[in-house]
């Protein structure tokens, strides 16, 4: 086969496949979004992080009286897979528009490390911190005309969240209360009997998340150098979710 005959017959293919993928077929659940109201649940994994911004070298005043200089960084280490489960509720605002609030509980953990270089030999202190979060995202969703059995779109909210963990016995602690933006996008299928539709979204805490009182209540005062070593400190999610119709 010559190269021209091999273009062509590609072409023709080509053509084949994606004038089948145009065409029409029966419509499962052909109604469901047309109701003003919708009610379902949800169950997906995640991973958290933790944006830290170090303050850098630092003097610490010892209880001897003495003046020690040290630089300790703190960052996240690695990210570990949680559960994230909920139900939501979703408004149809117009044939393309709805807005969804998907009261959601995350399980996850984080594990920090610091470094400090102060001496020759740099040594760790390590925290695995676990969080809980309940999270009632406010989502506005914008879809495109549903086609066959599945509709893309894409969403963008806020999300209101309680911070259920934390312990006077760690090194950094986060706030009670935050609040994410977030971001994702997703695609509704249309099954026989129920709609699937899988979302992958991004979170980002709006606010301080570092709950700077905490240093107050430290009793081992050893343990003082690396709470203070950062200022500030943002959550953040990556979440994959599968809500259910």
């Amino acid at each position: 086969m010559n190269i021209k005959a091999f273009i062509i017959t590609s072409f023709a293919i080509s053509s084949s496949i994606l004038a089948n993928s145009q065409e029409r077929i029966v419509q499962n659940r052909p109604y469901t979004d047309l109701r003003p109201f919708h009610l379902g649940i949800s169950i997906g994994t995640h991973v958290q992080d933790l944006e830290l911004m170090n303050v850098g070298p630092q003097t610490t005043n010892n209880i001897d009286g003495t003046i020690t200089k040290q630089l300790i960084t703190t960052d996240q280490s690695r990210w570990d897979m949680g559960f994230n489960v909920g139900v939501y509720g979703e408004f149809r605002i117009n044939e393309f528009l709805q807005m969804r609030i998907a009261p959601t509980m995350y399980f996850g953990s984080r594990h920090i490390v610091f470094h400090n270089s102060s001496t020759a030999t740099v040594t760790e202190n390590q925290q695995d911190m676990k969080t809980v979060y309940i999270c009632a995202p406010i989502d506005l969703i914008f879809a495109a005309p549903r086609f066959n059995n599945h509709r893309p779109y894409i969403l963008g909210g806020i999300s209101p969240a309680i911070n259920l963990s934390g312990k006077d016995k760690d090194y950094i602690k986060l706030k009670r209360y935050d609040t994410f933006a977030e971001i994702g996008l997703g695609c509704d299928f249309y099954l026989p009997f129920f709609k699937v539709r899988p979302e992958l979204k991004f979170m980002y805490s709006l606010i301080n998340s570092l709950d700077k009182d905490h240093i107050k209540r430290i009793e081992d005062k050893s343990m003082l150098p690396y709470s203070n070593s950062i200022n500030e400190a943002h959550s953040k999610m990556i979440v994959l979710t599968f809500y259910f119709e």
